[in-house]
C-alpha cells in the first residue's frame, strides 16, 4: 500500500471526520480517480507525434493510454469524424495514489518559480484540474530524449460534493495550494 493511502486512511479521514462533521466514515470524500489528458493537434499530419507523446504518457502515468478520437469534422482544423486528437488515461486505486505521491513529492518541486496550485480550479463539484505546460517536469521523461515539449491536464476526481470540502481533503494529503 502506498504511502498516501495509508496517510489518508489514519490521518486524513478522522480529520475530515471532524472538520466536516462526518457521523459515518463512508461520508467522508474520498479520492476516485486520477485522469490524464494530453491533446494532439499536430498528430492530424504527423504520426511520430502520437508515438512519442504516447510513450511520455505511458512513462508517467505507469499505464498504457487510450487514443482519444475527433467526434465531429471541423473544417476550419482541417479535423474530420475519427481522426486522432489526444491521449488519456485513467488511474484508479493504487496506481492513483501512487501517481499522486510521485506529483506532490518530485514533480510539483520541480517547477520553476513555484508557490503552490491554484486555489481557483475547481469545478463546484469537488473535482480539480490542472494543466502543465510541459511534460518534463515528471522524473521518468528523460529532456534530452523529448521531440516537443507538450501540455498535459490533469484532473482528480473526488467524491467531494462541494469545492471547499475537496480542497480541505487534497490539502490534508500533501498538495500545496497557493497562498493568496
Amino acid at each position: 500500500m502506498s504511502e498516501l493511502k495509508e496517510k489518508y486512511k489514519k490521518e486524513v479521514v478522522p480529520q475530515l471526520m471532524e472538520l466536516g462533521g462526518y457521523k459515518n466514515i463512508m461520508q467522508v470524500p474520498r479520492l476516485e480517480k486520477v485522469a490524464l489528458n494530453i491533446g494532439l493537434g499536430e498528430a492530424t499530419t504527423d504520426a511520430k507525434a502520437l508515438e512519442s507523446a504516447e510513450k511520455d504518457l505511458a512513462a508517467i502515468a505507469g499505464q498504457h493510454p487510450v487514443i482519444t478520437r475527433a467526434k465531429k469534422s471541423i473544417a476550419a482544423f482541417k479535423l474530420r469524424e475519427g481522426m486522432t486528437v489526444g491521449l488519456r488515461v485513467t488511474l484508479r486505486g493504487e496506481r492513483m495514489y501512487q501517481f499522486l505521491e510521485k506529483l506532490i513529492n518530485a514533480a510539483l518541486p520541480r517547477m520553476r518559480e513555484f508557490r503552490g496550485v491554484s486555489p481557483n480550479s475547481f469545478d463546484g463539484r469537488g473535482n480539480y484540474t490542472m494543466g502543465f505546460k510541459e511534460q518534463t517536469l515528471f522524473p521518468e521523461i528523460d529532456y534530452d530524449k523529448i521531440d516537443k515539449a507538450r501540455g498535459l491536464e490533469l484532473s482528480i476526481v473526488t467524491t467531494a460534493k462541494t469545492d471547499e470540502e475537496s480542497k480541505q481533503l487534497l490539502e490534508l494529503l500533501g498538495l500545496p495550494f497557493a497562498r493568496d
